[in-house]
């Protein structure tokens, strides 16, 4: 019942750290004789080891004009604001792209984590199949979905916004399950025994223990969103992405970097606007 005992072995072994009390002993193991993870590092260093023998990467070539990257930076930095009204089309565009597809996309994956959830599901068939639906969905990069989406619907931001959505619900309906599963049975087991249906457990107990988590999500995916609808201006999906393109295409890197300027300055206000919100949360 007295103070608890700290033993550590000597330096030179660098094994464990042992810490005793009055509730018995707790061992902590070094990462150094996780053999777990030995294996793991060595797999990847054999991987990328075959990997670059593979690629055929000429790393002399790839040094010898690094230098003319920062020649490149330079001529970023000298913003022309010629045509600026069309950059701040794109980057509009681009902004709704992402607000649209997040809405619906956290909409549909909130549906889905519902039944996905091992906690809540009121089908665990139906959560197995959901889930292999949604890790296919994952596995295809969403350029190939608004590509598919850009043949049968034509140029512009509608293949963008559902392609967006389609990709971003998979994501949405894997983390949020994931957090509801995080939630603590005692606090799910406590609603129940009120007599409280699935929706009230629901909102009374699940959601709220999750918001944080679920906020934390939409900040991430947002920002990645966001990112990706400025990619798939590139391909006709409609976004400052073209933009882009098309200045660095024709070398008029003064207009790429405004457009570039504008993709950084709002993905770092998102950051910064989502970080308050987690934090507002937290504290109250």
């Amino acid at each position: 019942m007295g103070k608890d005992n700290i033993y550590e072995t000597p330096l030179k072994m660098k094994t464990e750290i042992v810490k005793t009390g009055f509730r018995g002993k707790i061992k902590i193991n070094n990462p150094r004789n996780n053999m777990t993870l030995k294996v793991f590092i060595l797999i990847m260093f054999v991987m990328s080891i075959m990997s670059i023998s593979q690629l055929n990467i000429e790393w002399y070539k790839l040094i010898a004009r690094f230098p003319l990257l920062g020649g490149i930076f330079v001529q970023l930095l000298k913003f022309n604001f010629g045509n600026f009204s069309l950059v701040l089309d794109g980057f509009a565009e681009s902004v709704e792209i992402t607000i649209l597809s997040i809405v619906y996309s956290v909409f549909a994956g909130l549906i889905m984590a519902i039944f996905m959830a091992k906690n809540i599901t009121p089908s665990k068939t139906l959560a197995v199949l959901l889930t292999a639906i949604n890790s296919f969905i994952r596995a295809v990069p969403i350029v190939v979905w608004v590509l598919l989406l850009l043949t049968c619907l034509g140029l512009g931001p509608a293949p963008g916004v559902l392609g967006l959505s389609f990709h971003a619900s998979a994501f949405f309906a894997k983390a949020f399950s994931e957090s509801f599963e995080e939630v603590p049975e005692d606090s799910i087991e406590a609603i129940k025994a009120t007599g409280a249906t699935s929706i009230q457990i629901f909102f009374s107990a699940i959601l709220p223990a999750a918001f944080t988590s679920l906020i934390a999500w939409i900040s991430m995916r947002f920002e990645i969103n966001f990112g990706e609808s400025s990619i798939l201006g590139m391909v006709g999906a409609g976004g400052i992405g073209y933009s882009i393109y098309s200045s660095i295409s024709s070398y008029n890197y003064g207009r790429a970097g405004i457009s570039i300027l504008l993709v950084f300055a709002f993905a770092y206000a998102i950051e910064i606007i989502f970080t308050t919100i987690k934090y507002k949360l937290k504290v109250n």
